[in-house]
């Protein structure tokens, strides 16, 4: 993902920033699987990497923002495994 395609949009920017700090992966078998790796230091990478984003007016986006958005995701995750792969 080009992250110069989509500055303006809240989710694609978080979403960004967890998977280029490797703080969250796709699964390799389920596409639609997000799984979060557990890796404190990389989610607060990510964090800073979103927040030095800035939008196509050229303000950057709230921290309390991307703080609720990156919680979030992160929620939304699964936890350090796929759970349709760990079921086969």
């Amino acid at each position: 993902m080009s992250l110069s395609a989509h500055p303006d949009d809240l989710t694609a920017v978080v979403q960004y920033a967890l998977e280029t700090t490797r703080a969250t992966a796709v699964c390799p078998f389920h596409n639609e699987v997000i799984v979060r790796v557990g890796d404190d230091a990389a989610e607060s990478h990510a964090f800073e990497r979103a927040k030095r984003v800035v939008k196509s007016d050229g303000s950057t986006w709230d921290s309390e923002a991307l703080s609720h958005e990156l919680a979030r995701q992160l929620s939304s995750a699964a936890d350090g495994q796929c759970p349709r792969c760990a079921a086969a």
